[in-house]
């Protein structure tokens, strides 16, 4: 089984940072892509920010400019640094990957989400 564990959310200013994490773990044999999506209340799940295996990033216009995305591969890790917070980006963050993973078997590739972590920005 893989499992995606995040970390980092939490109450703050506006105007203040917060650094998301996403550990992957379990019988993993590669990741591709990962990213981060979040929800808020009485909204649909939207992307906020992806990362290809070789690097390649992509951004909501809502948060380019304020927000990093980056991966550790060694540590099947992703981050999300999250700059100049708005009240608008209160939401619950996911964690999403991309998984080939080995079942004994054979590889098998799925797409897996981790939990949520809110993240409550305050004005």
């Amino acid at each position: 089984q893989v499992q995606l564990v995040e970390s980092g959310g939490g109450l703050v200013q506006a105007g203040g940072s917060l650094r998301l994490s996403c550990a992957a773990s379990g019988s993993i044999f590669s990741i591709n892509a990962m990213g981060w999506y979040r929800q808020a209340p009485g909204k649909q799940r939207e992307l906020v920010a992806g990362i290809t295996s070789g690097g390649s990033t992509d951004y909501a216009d809502s948060v380019k400019g304020r927000f990093t995305i980056s991966r550790d591969n060694a540590k099947n890790t992703v981050y999300l640094q999250m700059n100049s917070l708005k009240p608008e980006d209160t939401a619950v963050y996911y964690c999403n990957a991309d998984i080939r993973r080995w079942t004994g078997l054979h590889i098998s590739r799925d797409n897996y989400w981790g939990q949520g972590t809110q993240v409550t920005v305050s004005s």
